[in-house]
């Protein structure tokens, strides 16, 4: 598979049914080169600065990336590898937890809506909104008519960012069951990550099936034209990491930005 082609591979198309039993997080479209991947996204990170600094100077959409996936699937890895060439002066990372009392007290999509990124912007969120429909529904936080009414409020939500020049890209790190034991024993063996651990992560891992349910629904129903979902196999790091930066780059040069026009001719500008 060429790596153009990657985007297409891996996409929700609107209106299909998600099974994520039937796609292979250990897939990885036929690439087997590791170290020429690796290369690849080193080229990438270069070419996302320009597309960054592009997307700055020009100030007219932006670009938010959502990241979602079980514990160990890799969202603070995938920043970290390929974001780290933009200017952080216009990328910012939103990662959301538990809701603060203020935050229950409007609507789920309210502080969210105040993370989303200005023109010219990248934003990314860690985790998202998408917890409404995830462990909400899971935990059984809320009743079912109300979780279930979210995937339309959530599409119309996107929709409106999108009429608004807001690009949005989400993907759902998909990591098998026993890569992640394998991930969480390894935070568990090294005093450097342990820290990243806590007993409740134990606990979710043993509603994993319920989860993938609720994924592959919140897959389903709002993976859309316009905010599309992408389903990354995440049991490769190095795949995962090049797959994320090869989408991200296809929708920001579809963008054919250019740089402002000055109003007047710098070649006649003498600075003294």
């Amino acid at each position: 598979m060429k790596l153009k082609d990657l985007s297409k591979a891996l996409i929700v198309k609107p209106g299909t049914r998600v099974r994520l039993a039937d796609m292979d997080p250990g897939d990885t479209a036929g690439i087997k080169d590791k170290e020429e991947a690796r290369d690849v996204l080193e080229r990438n990170r270069l070419r996302l600065q320009d597309l960054h600094t592009l997307l700055y100077a020009e100030n007219r959409r932006a670009l938010l990336i959502v990241l979602q996936g079980m514990d160990a699937s890799g969202k603070d890895g995938t920043i970290r590898h390929v974001m780290s060439g933009v200017n952080p002066q216009g990328c910012e990372v939103t990662s959301f937890k538990v809701p603060s009392a203020e935050e229950l007290d409007h609507d789920f999509l309210w502080r969210i809506h105040k993370a989303v990124p200005p023109k010219g912007d990248i934003g990314i969120f860690n985790r998202s909104h998408y917890e409404e429909v995830l462990v909400v529904r899971v935990h059984r936080l809320v009743p079912r008519e109300v979780w279930s009414g979210r995937y339309e409020q959530i599409n119309r939500f996107e929709q409106i960012l999108s009429e608004n020049n807001l690009k949005i890209l989400k993907f759902f790190l998909h990591i098998s069951k026993d890569e992640q034991k394998k991930r969480l024993r390894e935070r568990l063996a090294d005093p450097t990550k342990n820290w990243k651990m806590s007993l409740q992560d134990l606990k979710e891992r043993e509603l994993w099936g319920d989860y993938m349910k609720a994924y592959e629904d919140a897959l389903t129903e709002c993976s859309t034209t316009c905010a599309p979902w992408f389903v990354i196999p995440a049991d490769n790091k190095w795949f995962r990491n090049l797959s994320v930066s090869e989408i991200i780059i296809e929708a920001l040069e579809s963008f054919d930005m250019k740089y402002p026009k000055l109003s007047f001719d710098p070649r006649k500008v003498v600075v003294k």
